[in-house]
């Protein structure tokens, strides 16, 4: 968690790109709270369209299937190499931005 003094001594300093993107994250974070806040109390309450003064909304019921791969591999024991064979592996870059 980043503390006041420690921004504090960052606005006295310069502001690298790794600190304006955790201090970006931050604000990310503490927005998605507030809107995950909002949606639940938005789908709590009644089915259908919201009207608001510069959006609207609708919330609806709906219901996803997924089947699960992992038991079907297993129910009909398809070995691992035909597994691996039909699976496709992506890179991925991933930066982790932590406060001091």
């Amino acid at each position: 968690m980043t503390t006041t003094s420690s921004i504090a001594n960052v606005l006295l300093t310069e502001i690298t790109k790794i600190d304006r993107l955790g201090l970006l994250l931050a604000q990310i974070a503490d927005l998605e709270i507030e809107a995950t806040k909002i949606k639940d109390e938005l789908k709590n309450g009644d089915e259908g369209h919201i009207e608001g003064n510069l959006y609207r909304g609708c919330v609806t019921l709906s219901q996803r299937n997924v089947v699960d791969s992992k038991a079907i591999f297993t129910l009909f024991n398809v070995p691992a190499d035909v597994i691996t064979a039909h699976t496709k592996t992506t890179a991925i870059i991933t930066l982790k931005v932590s406060s001091k």
